[in-house]
């Protein structure tokens, strides 16, 4: 059974596991994703347990892939669990507004492990997120994928997800061409 799980100290074993074998949780950033999450797990595991629960927006800026930050916005990150860790899926919002910076390119971000990809994991985890999401108040959130990134794409269908846009992102963020999507909840 798919459930959102607070990071913490007991499991925090199995995500650098998944990190050391390869699970990145920020491809924006490529591989440098993966080793940032890997380092701050194992050097400041309080940290990014205390970094989780962030509904204040406190803490250093988010690392884009041009070299820059942006400021950090008030967010929950969870671990998706199936009986092991399974992936991320993180919410975050603008207090008070369902807009978000250029540079945030929707509400909701997942991961899934590669060796567990394929299972609707991915799906489960986005309806349980939708639930946590609504009870901020949101009538709606954004989500922002590839346009070459079917999967994600059916992932977000499957929860009720409509095409509102084709962008490219801004260059801080690579210029990439993605479809952005809406669910009401």
């Amino acid at each position: 059974m798919t459930t959102l799980v607070t990071p913490n100290r007991v499991q925090m074993p199995q995500f650098v596991d998944a990190l050391e074998r390869g699970f990145n949780p920020n491809r924006m950033l490529g591989d440098r994703g993966r080793l940032m999450a890997l380092e701050q797990a194992r050097e400041a595991p309080d940290d990014y347990i205390t970094l989780a629960d962030n509904p204040q927006g406190l803490g250093p800026p988010i690392p884009c892939p041009d070299g820059s930050a942006v400021p950090r916005l008030p967010s929950i990150l969870r671990w998706i669990w199936d009986g092991e860790f399974c992936g991320t899926i993180s919410l975050r919002w603008k207090a008070g507004s369902t807009d978000l910076p250029p540079t945030c390119l929707g509400h909701i971000g997942y991961a899934v492990v590669p060796w567990r990809q394929g299972e609707g994991i991915a799906t489960r985890a986005l309806g349980l997120m939708l639930g946590q999401a609504k009870a901020t108040g949101m009538p709606y959130v954004t989500l922002a994928t590839r346009e070459d990134f079917l999967a994600s794409q059916r992932v977000i269908l499957k929860n009720g997800g409509v095409e509102v846009s084709r962008f490219v992102s801004p260059p801080e963020l690579g210029s990439e061409p993605g479809i952005l999507f809406q669910i009401h909840i």
